[in-house]
């Protein structure tokens, strides 16, 4: 089954800039028409959608976020990758990394890495 593993600092400064990438298994980021996602989860709140990435390299980003917020890619090592610039406290959580099969809901077969811990603080 598809394999996703969030790697990255765990500590971040403020106002510097977080980087997560998304490492995938048994699947191409480019081969099928899924939605390659980053979402969070700050302590005690539900899940944010932060944005996403197609097979096709389109990117859309949550409006919220959009003005700090970039998703890229890297094909040669089949990953994704965030980057969430002038961070504050307000960004701690629990990041995830998912491919999803539609662009709006949740299917059951969709994947999800196990997340890691992000803490922005001096």
């Amino acid at each position: 089954q598809v394999q996703l593993q969030e790697s990255g600092p765990g500590l971040v400064k403020p106002s510097q800039t977080l980087s997560l990438t998304c490492t995938v298994s048994r699947a191409s980021i480019t081969t099928n028409d899924h939605y390659w996602s980053w979402i969070r989860q700050p302590p005690g709140k539900g899940l944010e959608w932060i944005g996403r990435i197609t097979s096709s390299g389109s990117t859309l980003i949550s409006p919220s976020l959009e003005s700090r917020t970039s998703i890229s890619r890297d094909t040669s090592k089949n990953q994704f990758i965030l980057q969430l610039s002038s961070v504050t406290p307000e960004d701690t959580g629990m990041y995830y990394c998912a491919r999803f099969i539609g662009g709006s809901i949740f299917y059951p077969d969709d994947y999800w890495g196990q997340g890691t811990q992000v803490t922005v603080s001096s």
